[in-house]
């Protein structure tokens, strides 16, 4: 069978109204130049951040680095040590061993904790050497190429992001992240940068915390529901 032309599916128009739909309840959520991080950063912020909110994950990263100088440091530390400074995460122990354990693979296949090598990589062949890395799945890889100072066209698919999009019969019900992740790229606008897709992620986050909650989603005043599966049935059926 033959396949669509890149950006011609009949979701990439759905993508469109839902941004502007995101864009006129909540304001738009833009991430100002000056706040991209560095790629190893973002890395560790994302490798240390399971389950954890983003101030607490910014709060650790930051004070890892302001403590240690340098993440080569961080990475030769003891994991207890490690443990006991990442008290604000959800799963300390978890986040610490994990955090070494990747740090110290990049330091055995880099010489050093630096990323700059992926920045003459295409995006998917970073992403798929970034989830090498122990800790390093798709969300994190994807975070890695969109959110740091790289700057590519990558789409960063946390929870909230890929309940949303599941519910609205967008990508499989049941798709994990790597392949929701390879669901929705090819039907993401083509005219959309990389800043497009990064507040397209912290909409969809705004409404997952908001209206499209885990459980007891709040359909009613959703200003997605129109192109919601999910919220149009729920109406239909009263």
């Amino acid at each position: 069978m033959a396949q669509l032309p890149f950006g011609s599916d009949p979701r990439t128009d759905i993508l469109r109204r839902v941004q502007e739909a995101l864009i006129e309840r909540f304001g738009r959520i833009v991430r100002p130049p000056e706040k991209r991080r560095p790629p190893e950063w973002v890395l560790v912020h994302g490798v240390i951040g399971a389950q954890t909110k983003t101030a607490a994950s910014n709060a650790s990263t930051d004070a890892l680095l302001a403590e240690y100088g340098s993440w080569e440091a961080v990475a030769a530390a003891p994991v207890e040590q490690l443990e006991a400074r990442l008290q604000r995460q959800t799963f300390p122990s978890v986040a610490a061993k994990r955090l070494k354990d990747c740090l110290t693979a990049i330091i055995e296949a880099r010489g050093a904790v630096d990323l700059r090598h992926l920045s003459n990589l295409e995006t998917a062949d970073a992403m798929a050497w970034l989830e090498t890395l122990p800790g390093v799945a798709r969300k994190n890889s994807a975070g890695v190429m969109n959110a740091s100072t790289f700057n590519r066209r990558a789409m960063v698919i946390d929870g909230h992001h890929r309940r949303i999009i599941q519910r609205m019969g967008l990508v499989p019900a049941k798709a994990d992240t790597a392949k929701t992740y390879n669901a929705l790229m090819p039907i993401v606008p083509d005219e959309w940068s990389a800043e497009d897709m990064d507040e397209h992620h912290l909409l969809l986050k705004k409404l997952g915390q908001t209206y499209c909650r885990p459980r007891r989603a709040q359909c009613d005043g959703c200003p997605v529901r129109r192109d919601c599966k999910t919220g149009t049935s729920s109406s239909s059926a009263r």
